[in-house]
């Protein structure tokens, strides 16, 4: 039984579940039309799980479904999905393959089928509930974004606390992942990272022994899916992302770009990376090197072109705009605030040392609520000048009423630790102070970025 859960939760669970299979009573038919759509009518075998549970999850939770229980259901489908024949969604019209040989499957097929078991899980468990497994760790997230100024909103983010019950993990350890992607050139490439890099993560062959690694992986073989995908389909869109996964006490991250994650930690400001710019000497000098270049239009600019130097996609760029993550691993030891994620958008109106006053104040106003802060922080960012999209993600560590309790915090800045030794740690940038290097125990860090 669900008894990780109230028994009002269960109840409430059971009748939304019952109100969904009364609205399909029997399995969809090729008639019938499909409640939910992916998002390609043409994908292939690897793109399947991730577009199958973005789809699932997506009809489960604006029924308001438990997310605990909205990922235990589409874990349990998209198993069975994987044991189907891929001959079931092939497409009849298959266009001609390119060199790659990559079959491409109907999607109008591929979301029957998971729908269909979707439903047949939720009948199932209505029958016989399964015991839930609730997260005990401390995690509450406030998640903002805004087009802006801009014609189109090209950011993209991802909460995913459940992350050990949509993937089946039955270890010890929770999981938690968060991620931002801000798009240029279109919003394709971000929608693909977030769809896609958390399921590709999971499965990665090195995940549970070394996950920075994991997470360095799992970017770069994104970035070749969707350049397979941009070459299909003739798109040329691009995205930085930067994305965290919390393991038990440690902390992952991975970064293409300048979105940025910092962390505070008992009021101070923690920089756990450094943003790539074509302007820094390193990447500059890769750039020069692979035969392009680095020039001022405005800002510093690949080619004359972007101003980043590294991404997703960008197909017309690669290989000046490099695919290769950067990765950080941090020990937590129970004194973090919280971390934040956001695209430079954020960083262009907010310094990371004014984010602690930002937040405290937000806490202090709303008697420790922190459920809205990231719509705070935005407005800030916004009123400071940024005309971009700009997307917040904040995940509190610790209790925000702990953290007001607190007190008005000294604002500072340490370093965690990164390796000198590594090209990506040198050099300063407009958005994020030059790096002062600080001692390994102001902050317990695993050194792990790759250079």
């Amino acid at each position: 039984m669900m008894s990780a859960a109230p028994e009002k939760t269960e109840l409430e669970a059971r009748h939304v579940l019952d109100s969904l299979l009364r609205e399909f009573p029997t399995p969809l038919g090729p008639e019938d039309s499909c409640p939910a759509r992916l998002q390609s009518t043409g994908l292939s075998w690897e793109e399947v799980e991730g577009e199958g549970v973005e789809m699932g999850l997506k009809l489960l939770r604006d029924r308001n479904l438990l997310p605990i229980l909205a990922t235990t259901l589409m874990h349990s489908a998209i198993i069975h999905i994987h044991q189907l024949d891929i001959s079931a969604f092939s497409n009849k019209e298959e266009p001609d393959q390119d060199e790659e040989e990559v079959v491409l499957l109907d999607g109008e097929l591929v979301a029957r089928s998971v729908l269909n078991k979707l439903l047949e899980v939720c009948r199932n468990w209505i029958k016989e509930p399964q015991f839930l497994q609730l997260p005990k760790q401390y995690l509450k997230v406030s998640s903002h974004a805004i087009r802006n100024t801009r014609r189109k909103m090209e950011d993209r983010h991802v909460a995913l606390l459940e992350f050990n019950a949509l993937f089946g993990m039955k270890d010890e350890k929770e999981r938690a992942y968060f991620a931002v992607f801000d798009g240029h050139g279109g919003v394709d490439a971000a929608i693909y990272a977030a769809t896609h890099l958390h399921v590709v993560l999971a499965h990665q062959e090195q995940f549970s022994a070394q996950p920075a690694e994991a997470l360095r992986r799992a970017f770069k073989q994104i970035d070749e899916m969707f350049l397979q995908r941009a070459k299909r389909m003739k798109l040329r869109s691009g995205t930085t992302g930067v994305a965290a996964l919390i393991a038990g006490q440690t902390l992952y991250v991975a970064w293409l770009g300048d979105s940025q994650v910092m962390m505070v930690r008992q009021g101070q400001v923690v920089t756990l990376m450094d943003p790539h710019k074509p302007e820094k000497e390193d990447e500059k000098q890769r750039i020069e090197e692979l035969g392009g270049c680095v020039i001022f239009l405005g800002c510093w600019r690949v080619n004359g072109t972007l101003a980043v130097s590294r991404a997703i996609g960008d197909i017309d760029q690669k290989p000046y705009i490099s695919g290769d993550a950067d990765c950080a691993t941090f020990e937590l030891d129970g004194r973090e605030d919280y971390i934040l994620l956001a695209c430079d958008g954020f960083f262009d109106g907010i310094e990371p040392s004014r984010v602690v006053h930002l937040v405290q104040e937000h806490l202090r106003d709303h008697a420790g609520d922190g459920s809205s802060v990231a719509e705070t922080l935005v407005a800030a960012a916004k009123e400071g000048g940024s005309s971009d999209n700009i997307t917040v993600v904040l995940v509190f560590l610790r209790d925000p009423q702990i953290i007001l309790k607190e007190g008005q915090p000294q604002v500072g800045s340490e370093n965690a630790g990164l390796d000198s030794k590594c090209p990506q740690a040198q050099g300063s940038s407009e958005t994020t102070p030059q790096l002062i290097f600080s001692s390994v125990d102001k902050v317990n860090q695993t050194k792990d970025l790759t250079c």
